[in-house]
C-alpha cells in the first residue's frame, strides 16, 4: 500500500547525537552559571587597593522615570558598610536607610547638574544572623528609587 520512506543514514546519526549535545550544553550551563553569580557579587579588586576579599552584596534598585540605583553592602571592621547610589534627575532628594526595621539614616542629598547622581555611605552595625537593609530616595517631581539587600555576614 504505502511505501515507507527510509531516513538517510546522516539524519539518523544526527538524531542520535542530538541528546548527547543537549546534555553537554546543559552541564556546561550548570557549571558556568554559579561561577558567573560568584563573580557578580564577589569582592575581588573593587578599587580599594586590590586583593579585597571582604564579603559584598550588590543589588540593583527599582526606580521610575529613567532613574537607576544600586545598594552595596560590605563587611567592614566588625560592621557593615552600606552605600546607596542613585542616578537620576538633578536636585534635592530625601533619603532613608532602614536596617532590620530600624531607621539607620534619614536625610537629604543633592545631585549635581553635571553628574545627575549622588551616593550615601553609612556604617551600620552587624546584628546576629542575616541583616536586611532597605534604602529609599524620593527626588524631584516624585521620582522614587528603592533597593533591598540581605547581608549574610
Amino acid at each position: 500500500m504505502y511505501a515507507r520512506m527510509q531516513t538517510p543514514p546522516i539524519a539518523r546519526r544526527r538524531a542520535r547525537s542530538f541528546p548527547i549535545a543537549l546534555v553537554v550544553a546543559l552541564l556546561a550551563l550548570a557549571l558556568v552559571g554559579p561561577a558567573a553569580a560568584f563573580a557578580k557579587g564577589g569582592g575581588g579588586g573593587s578599587g580599594h587597593g586590590g586583593g579585597d576579599d571582604r564579603p559584598e552584596v550588590r543589588v540593583a534598585g527599582q526606580c521610575g522615570r529613567g532613574a537607576s540605583s544600586t545598594l552595596t553592602l560590605k563587611a567592614r571592621d566588625g560592621g557593615i558598610e552600606a552605600e546607596f547610589e542613585v542616578h537620576g534627575r538633578s536636585g534635592l532628594w530625601r533619603v532613608a536607610m532602614v536596617q532590620e526595621q530600624r531607621v539607620a539614616y534619614r536625610g537629604h542629598a543633592r545631585s549635581s547638574r553635571a553628574r545627575h547622581s549622588f551616593s550615601i555611605e553609612r556604617s551600620l552595625g552587624d546584628y546576629p544572623g542575616p541583616d536586611q537593609v532597605f534604602a529609599r530616595a524620593i527626588g524631584p517631581r516624585g521620582i522614587t528609587c528603592s533597593a533591598t539587600a540581605t547581608f549574610a555576614g
